[in-house]
This record gives structure tokens, sequence and C-alpha cells, in this order.
């Protein structure tokens, strides 16, 4: 049956009630049918706001053709082939037509890659079809569906509540509202607005607990989320690493202005050809431009991505690969992560510590008919031996929230009707009021009930309480009806360290960084675990600690504190940003609904496959295989990308500046130009060949070790040095040329060219490491790249039609001169850096010191 759709757009359907609603809609409670939830997707279209589609080739074109640079060059085309200077104007169509080549093949090969790893990563939707319940992709749900919602469920769509139990939703981002409202089956008035809605269940926010059924009504745009989605998309803050390049982009860009305008300006007052001077300043402008910074950067995330998902993690944000190699911070729960997360039953007792099966089989009872949130706990009760059927039935449920930290069950049995309790056991003590045997549970009998949940705490064992209490006939499952209960008694389970955490924690300190425990559980339970895995420092703040703790007082606690014990969901976020106030770049790793919170405000998220959809959802990056030993490859992953884009950085500023600088000082002296338009660019062309394996370069392992930040002052001061190292070479290339081989025109510009060419080549060779470059081995590409490069540089000049190129053969002696100079370079080079790398290590010592 066809929806109304168009209709339903402004009807106000919270004021309608269920049954027409579902007439109107073509459903029933039961859901739709496979055939008419497919019609209704091809009439509807995918439930997304928007579709991640591959581009079109003419789209990848057009990104690469947009380029200023290009465009740049495609001017210095029009105005060579106007000019009559056909040659000048091939070789810089031969350079457009291969930058464009190039950029077009990586950007496709890079998105195929990219969108294959996202497939891999896909919020789910659990609906009924067929009168059965199934899991779809959330981008298929229709009008019409009926959805299923228990605690740590994303709302795929906007729907109508059904029915539901103690459920409370988060709907801040859409609201605003601080705390989560509780979603029930009422017509809401027809004029009230968002916030009052009580039946309606809305797309993008979560179930925080409870459970709930929903006839969805509007899907994609069309929903309330969808409709505003611009004012409430939220853009991630820009990351140290984004905002390092984009001060780099503008110095560089800054650079190149007062370069070419200079260059130019002077150019014209000394009466020089107005065309070719313009040429040569566009020339100048390109060579001293990190044209493939981008294409280097794209390469390195893409290639970090694929690196990163064949060892079991997914990223669903790029730049967070970046982020991960800065972070020097590890938030993380203990559960799945430090331990094997896969919890037994070690026992179960009376209040008085004996083994008592009965008290199993009351906690298995309460896991068997809860039905709001499903958990290791539950799962270990209903394997256990003792955990057999019991000829009860189920009339009502309390769910369990993160407040209560309890789930209560409405039962029946021969006897008639009772309340039966489990959950942390300080909540399920604090509601009880009695012991089995009718004794009142003074204050010594409580404490003797701690002392003895606290000596299991002490030893790693997870301790639950458990109580009940009889009914009258008609009692309805109220809140009010967990008071005066009877304690049973206690379950134990047990979930040991995973094997290696201890190395895997070691390793991350090694490497910079310090991982601190952030969990729920109590102080005892986490310091027992803390002690297992040698975790440093172990120093403890609790939840009620940190309540009493301003903002600032908190920054300065949270750096010296390991484990946050008997926290909440609004405690972890308030850790999160009292540890990035303190300077530090911070990572959070959850998998419940209650760290969705703290990883929206961490700099880098990360989950686990198994995790609940709003915490998959929120995360950077998703581990399929939980553990701390992967987050440790993803964090080397980041730091050799950041090394990577860092040393192309460097490696144009030092060789690039320097020779362009040098050409625009050289120009205003020379009777002629250094060299011709064409020429530079076919050196700044030749020379990005090897600098394109910079991208996929080998990393040495003391980049790894350590977190790095972008230092803007670090690379300009490299750039200055360096630049200038670049330009005394220069000058004295000039001066043999000149001076000692009497050089005419054209082979000045054939000798500055090799000479510039191969000391271009070299410096990425010197660079790309801090060791001496013999003691440090590069990537394949750039080895090789450089190795053919080389010798094709000294046969330019004596290639056929090389004369078109500008070139003439060069006699020995002028050659073996430009090699020895070139070999003194890289002496010079090699000595400088290891200077430089010195004296910005004190800086740094006493930059320390003085913090």
């Amino acid at each position: 049956m066809p929806v109304r759709s168009r209709d339903f757009a402004t009807e106000r359907y919270w004021a309608v009630a269920t049954g027409e609603l579902l007439a109107s809609l073509g459903s029933t409670a039961g859901g739709l049918s496979s055939r008419e939830a497919s019609v209704r997707l091809e009439q509807h279209g995918r439930n997304e706001l928007v579709r991640e589609e591959a581009h079109s080739r003419l789209g990848s074109l057009y990104d690469q053709v947009k380029s200023p640079l290009l465009l740049l060059l495609l001017f210095a085309v029009v105005v060579s082939w106007l000019s009559h200077e056909r040659t000048d104007a091939a070789i810089v169509l031969v350079i457009v037509v291969a930058t464009v080549w190039f950029g077009y093949s990586r950007d496709r090969s890079t998105e195929a890659a990219l969108l294959a790893l996202r497939n891999r990563v896909r919020e789910r939707a659990c609906v009924l079809r067929d009168g059965e319940r199934r899991e779809v992709g959330s981008e298929e749900v229709v009008p019409g569906d009926v959805i299923l919602l228990s605690a740590g469920s994303l709302v795929p769509a906007d729907a109508v509540v059904l029915d539901s139990t103690d459920c409370h939703v988060s709907q801040a981002l859409l609201t605003g509202e601080s705390y989560p409202v509780e979603k029930r089956a009422v017509t809401s008035a027809t004029d009230v607005p968002l916030v009052g809605r009580k039946n309606v269940l809305f797309r993008g926010t979560n179930v925080r607990s409870g459970t709930a059924r929903g006839l969805v009504v509007r899907t994609g745009k069309q929903t309330e989320f969808g409709a505003i989605a611009h004012r409430l998309s939220r853009r991630r803050p820009e990351t140290e690493f984004d905002r390092g390049l984009r001060r780099f982009g503008y110095l560089l860009t800054s650079a190149m202005l007062v370069l070419v305008v200079v260059v130019f300006g002077s150019h014209v007052l000394l009466g020089r050809p107005p065309i070719q001077t313009l040429l040569f300043s566009i020339a100048l402008a390109v060579g001293l431009s990190p044209e493939l910074l981008p294409a280097i950067l794209s390469v390195n995330l893409a290639r970090g991505a694929q690196t990163l998902a064949a060892h079991g993690v997914l990223v669903s944000r790029l730049n967070a690969i970046e982020n991960l190699g800065s972070m020097d911070v590890l938030c993380t729960d203990k559960t799945g992560t430090l331990t094997e997360g896969k919890v037994d039953v070690e026992g179960a007792y009376d209040p008085g510590g004996a083994s008592d099966d009965d008290v199993l089989q009351l906690a298995a009872l309460n896991a068997k008919f809860s039905t709001g949130f499903a958990n290791p706990l539950d799962e270990a009760l209903l394997r256990a031996p003792a955990a057999g059927a019991s000829n009860v039935t189920k009339r009502g449920e309390l769910p369990f929230d993160f407040t209560r930290k309890r789930v209560s069950v409405v039962l029946e049995d021969a006897k008639g009707g009772f309340l039966l309790t489990k959950g942390s056991f300080r909540t399920v003590l604090a509601i009880s009021s009695l012991l089995p045997d009718g004794t009142r549970l003074d204050a010594e009998r409580r404490a003797e009930l701690q002392r003895r949940a606290l000596e299991w705490g002490r030893r790693g064992v997870r301790v639950l309480g458990v109580a009940s209490r009889r009914l009258r006939a008609g009692d309805l499952p109220e809140l009010s009806a967990e008071s005066e209960l009877v304690f049973q008694g206690f379950v134990t389970f047990l979930d040991r360290p995973k094997a290696g955490v201890a190395n895997a924690i070691a390793t991350l300190a090694a490497r910079g960084v310090q991982v601190k425990i952030i969990t729920g559980d109590s102080r005892p339970v986490a310091e027992y675990i803390a002690q297992l895995i040698a975790l440093p420092g172990r120093r403890v703040l609790t939840g009620s600690e940190l309540d009493s703790l301003s903002e600032e007082a908190l920054w300065r606690r949270a750096e010296d504190t390991e484990l946050f014990v008997e926290v909440d969901p609004n405690h972890k976020e308030r850790i999160i940003r009292a540890l990035k106030k303190a300077g530090h770049v911070v990572g959070f790793l959850g998998d419940g609904v209650n760290d969705a919170p703290a990883m929206h405000v961490a700099d880098v998220s990360l989950s686990v496959d198994q995790a609940v959809d709003v915490a998959r959802a929120t995360a950077d990056l998703v581990l399929l295989e939980p553990g701390l030993d992967v987050i440790r490859r993803g964090v080397e992953e980041g730091r050799k990308t950041f090394a990577n884009t860092l040393k192309y950085v460097l490696t144009t500023t030092s060789a690039n500046l320097g020779n362009m600088a040098s050409m625009a000082l050289a120009s205003l002296f020379l009777p002629f130009l250094p060299l011709l338009p064409g020429q530079i660019l076919l050196n700044n062309f030749l020379s990005d060949i090897p600098a394109l394996g910079l991208a996929d370069d080998r990393v040495d392992a003391e980049l790894v070790n350590v977190p790095r930040r972008w230092d803007i002052r670090f690379v300009g001061r490299f750039m200055l040095e360096f630049g200038a190292l670049s330009s005394l070479f220069d000058c004295i290339t000039f001066a043999v040329l000149l001076l000692v081989f009497k050089a005419s025109i054209d082979t000045f510009r054939t000798g500055w060219f090799v000479e510039s060419l191969l000391t271009e080549l070299v410096i990425a060779i010197i660079i790309r490491t801090r060791r001496p470059f013999f003691r440090s081995r590069p990537g394949r590409l750039l080895s090789v790249a450089t190795l053919v490069l080389i010798p094709l540089t000294l046969a330019l000049p004596f290639l056929p039609h090389a004369r078109l190129l500008g070139f003439v053969p060069l006699q020995a002696p002028i050659l073996a001169g430009l090699v020895a100079i070139t070999l003194v370079y890289v002496v010079t080079a090699e000595l400088t850096k290891a200077w430089f790398y010195r004296q910005t290590g004190r800086s740094s010592r006493a930059q320390t010191l003085r913090g």
C-alpha cells in the first residue's frame, strides 16, 4: 500500500491516534512485509541525509584542474603560445598534463579504497519484517517500518512510540536538553514543540535506558534532524596539524606573492621584455609552491587507513590518523580492552557468605526476563550450570539505567507476584531492609555485607546484589516498588586481564602515551586490575571526589591521576575536557552508550566493532579486535604519516625557497634570465618525482617513539637556515660558471639547471632522516627515483632535441665541477643538519626546564 508521504510532511503525526497512524501508513503493529519494504525503499529513497558516493571521473578531473597553481600554469601556456614561444608552451603543457594525470589516478585509487573501508562500518537498525525481528542497514529503513530499540540504540528515523518500558532518550543534539527524556505511547497536543513530543523518537538521538517499539513516520531529509541538519552539524574543531598546515600555506603564499611582485616590477623597471618577465615570475611562483603537498598528504592518510585496516582498525575520519599520532594520553574503560571482556560466574552466596544455588537461580531469572540492555553479566548468568528453568511468568519490568545501576522484573509464580532486583551491590543494598530470615538490616549487618563485598573487590571479583519482595495483587511495576526489599545474597563474576596487556601499556608508555582508566566500577575492582596489569602510578580519583572539584582543580588532578573510578558519563566528559585544557592530545576508547559524550569531545575517539550503535557512529576509528596492542599500531601509523608529511614540507622549504630566491636575485643583476620559464618548471617537475616516494618512505624508530606536533617555528627556522645554505651554493655555482669557466648564456643555464636539480635530489635523501643519511635506508620509490634521475640529469644536455629546451652539451670540466659542488653541498648539508638538531634539542630541553 503506497504511503501518502507528501501529506505526512505537513501533518502533525504526533497528535494522531496510533490506529489511525498505522492505517495511514499502510502498516501494522507487526511491521511491513519484505516486499512492501522494498517497494517503499524505491518510492522514498534511502534513509540518508547525504548520500556518500564516489566522484564521477569528470568530477575527479575537475578537482585536479581547479588548483590555482594549475590554472596559473595554463595561463602561462596561453601567454607563451600567443607570444610565439611555442617551445615553452609545449613544455608547460606537458607538465600540466603529467601533474593532472598523477593527481587524477591517485584520487581515483584513494577514493575507491576509502569507500571500501567505509562500507565495512555501517549503522544497523532492528525492524519487524514479515512479523520477525530483523537487522538491516539504517539506510534501508522506510516509512511504515516498526523499529525495536533498547539502551544503546541509535534512532534511525523519526518514529512514533507504539509501546515502551522506562524508555529514556538523549536528544540533546536536537533540542539541547541536558538530560535524557522519557518516551511513552501517549498522544501529544497538536501545537506542542519538539521538546514536548513525548511520543516521538527523533532520528539521530540515542536510547539511554529501557526499550521501545516505534512506527517510522519520516526518513532521510524529511526527518526533523534532516530538516535542520545545516544548523545542527557541528564542525569538528581544527586539529593542531591542520592549523599548522594552514599557517605554513599562508607563509609560503605570502613569500610567493612578494617574490613575484618584486621580480616582475623590478624587471619591468629595468626594461626587460614584459611577456618573458611575466612567464619567469609565474615559473618562480610555481617553483616555490609545495604543489604536491595535498597529494602527499592524501596518499599518506589513505595508505595509513589501508595499513590500519589490515591490522584491524577501520578509519571513519582520515584526519584522525594524524591526531592518533599526536596523542599522548589514552583514556579507556577496562572491560574488553584491558580485560578479556568475557566474564564468568565465579559463585553465588547468601548474606552469610555461604555458597547458595538459590541466589544464582534468582539472578538468572532476572537476567532471563530483562529485555532492556544486553550485557555480559546476564550472558554469564544464563550460561551458569545452576541457572535452570523455573515455572514463572513475567508481568512487568523496570529496566536498567545508569543512575539506578540496577534492573527489576515483576514475576509471578505459584505464590503470587514478586519483584526481583539485580544490580550494583551498593544500590541494591541501599533499597534493602531485610535478610531472608526476616532480620532487619541494621548498620552493623550492612557493614558486614559491605566488608564481604569489599574483600571480593580487592581480588578483582565483580559483585552484584540480588534482592526481592512479594507484591500485592494489582501492584504495577513502578520505581517506588524498589524499596523495603529482602537482600537475598551476592553473585560474583571474574573478568581477568588480557594476556600481554601489561606489555602493551609499557610499550605505549615508551611511545610517550600515558594510559588512564575511566570506569564506573568500584575502586577496589579497578585498583586490583590496575595492579595486575602494572599500570604506572595508580593514583585514584572517585566520582564523588570529582564532583567536589572545580574545573581548574580538576585540570591539575586529572594530569596526576591514572584511575578514575565510580564515574558516570558526565564525569567522563569532564575528565577528557580537563586533560585537553592541560595541553594534552587525548584519545578515548569507548564502547557503551554512556561513552558517547566523552568520545565526542576527545581529540580522537575509538570504539570497537561490537560497540553499541551510538558509540560506533561517534568513533573516528573502529577496532575490529579490542585491545591496546591494536591502538599501539595505530599510534605508530599516525606518527609515520606525520613524519612523512613533514619530510616533504622540509624538503620543499629548504630546496625550493633557496633556489627560487637565488634565481630571483640573480635575475636582477644578470643581463639575461638565469633559467628560462620552461626550464624552471621542468626542474620543479623532475625534482618532485622522487618527493612522491616520501609518502611511503621508511620512518626512523626515534620519530615514532614520541608524540610529534606541528611546530611552525621549527619549520620557519629550518626554512631560513637550509634555504640560506641552498642559496649559498647557488651563488658558488654562479661564480664558478661565470668566473672560472666563462660560460655562455646557454651553458650557464644548462650548468645551473644540472646543479640545481642535483642538489634538490640529494637534499631529500639528507633531510628525510635526523641520522647521518647513510645510516637510514630510504623507501624503495624514493631510492629508485633518485638513482634514476641523477644520471638522467647529467645526461640531459646530451639527449636528442635537448636544444629545444634551451640546453647545450657541457664540457667534461664543467660537469666535473658541478658534481664536485654537489658533493660539497651534501657534506655541508649533513653537517648543518647535525648542528641544527643539536641546537633545537637544546632549545627544547631549556624550554622544558623553564616550564
